[in-house]
């Protein structure tokens, strides 16, 4: 939703550019956080900050890093970096359906949703074959001269670029978004002190719409997440979120290196099964038993699948002969200084 915060976070950005400032305090969160934060368990990842250690945190946090390009140079480098990613594309796999991932880690300021977007860089590839191919759009300190960032104008360039190497009416899309959500259904965009517009449910379905894609995947792990299914689910598309509309999804926030959703689907039933619809209910009862175990309010994900999918997606997995198990470890940290706070 290109909203009235956009324009506030511009004009904030272009005064402290003005004046040469290089440290700026992060805009207010979108709190994945309705409960207090339990004991972190050995099975499980650590839930999401609680409200009251977030209203702790130092507000100035600088999550810019000191030997990084300047926000300018970051921005202005993105087309190329994004026509760089999509020729480096490994080539499509003729005679069969390809899957396409595309992972979009939507906020800046904390280093778990880098974590899943690179897991899911080497996981789809790994574990699926030649005919998987990857790419990442992602927000962090650390990937600033590496990735391109997970914005909406690079979303829609990075779709159309796909949609020229793909057989739109054959090949699979499958777009894995992971940030934080609001009880609005809009997702977080952030890398201050970038201006970056935020995306809606129904902006989202609007990007998607628009390109020529019959059969898609669209995975959104994050807080109140049921509430893209309405605006996402139709013929040939698969539809999965982290949470009802009404709930939050736990796993988020500086103590955690995964959420709750990206260890049970990605890490623990991708590497168990190819199905992603399987892997779903499999994700999804692992989750309910440590939101019980932790005494958490039940986040409840949400699957809904259209028309013909479940088929082709059978028809990519006979060609799929799955690789071994790969495990999950966090990115690696930003060499550069910088500092982060609780948000």
């Amino acid at each position: 939703m290109r909203t009235a915060l956009t324009a506030l976070l511009a004009f904030a950005a272009g005064v402290l550019l003005m004046v040469g400032l290089s440290r700026h305090a992060p805009p207010a969160p979108v709190s994945d956080a309705g409960s207090p934060r339990p004991e972190q368990t050995t099975s499980a990842p650590a839930p999401a900050e609680s409200t009251a250690n977030e209203e702790e945190g130092t507000a100035g946090a600088d999550n810019w890093p000191q030997q990084a390009p300047s926000p300018e140079q970051v921005m202005y480098s993105q087309r190329s970096m994004v026509h760089k990613a999509l020729a480096q594309l490994s080539e499509r796999v003729p005679g069969q359906p390809n899957l396409y991932v595309l992972a979009f880690g939507g906020d800046g300021g904390e280093d778990v949703f880098r974590n899943e977007a690179e897991y899911a860089a080497k996981l789809f590839p790994q574990r699926f074959g030649a005919s998987t191919h990857v790419m990442v759009l992602e927000n962090n300190p650390a990937a600033l001269e590496h990735r391109p960032l997970a914005t909406w104008s690079n979303l829609e360039e990075t779709l159309d670029g796909l949609a020229d190497v793909m057989k739109p009416d054959e090949d699979i899309l499958l777009l894995y978004m992971t940030t934080h959500g609001d009880e609005d259904h809009n997702l977080l965009v952030d890398m201050d002190p970038l201006p970056l517009d935020q995306i809606g449910a129904a902006d989202l379905s609007d990007i998607l719409d628009k390109r020529p894609f019959k059969w898609k995947v669209v995975v959104v792990n994050a807080c109140y997440s049921g509430g893209f299914v309405p605006a996402l689910q139709g013929a040939g598309t698969l539809v999965i979120t982290a949470a009802r509309t009404d709930r939050s999804s736990f796993g988020c926030g500086s103590d955690s290196d995964i959420t709750y959703f990206g260890r049970a689907w990605l890490v623990d039933a991708l590497n168990r099964t190819p199905d992603f619809m399987e892997a779903f209910r499999q994700a999804s009862g692992e989750i309910a038993q440590w939101e019980t175990k932790d005494k958490l309010t039940p986040s409840e994900p949400q699957m809904n699948v259209g028309a013909g999918i479940a088929d082709q997606l059978a028809l990519w997995r006979r060609r799929v002969v799955p690789g071994p198990v790969v495990a999950f470890k966090p990115a690696s940290p930003a060499i550069l200084q910088r500092h982060t706070g609780n948000r």
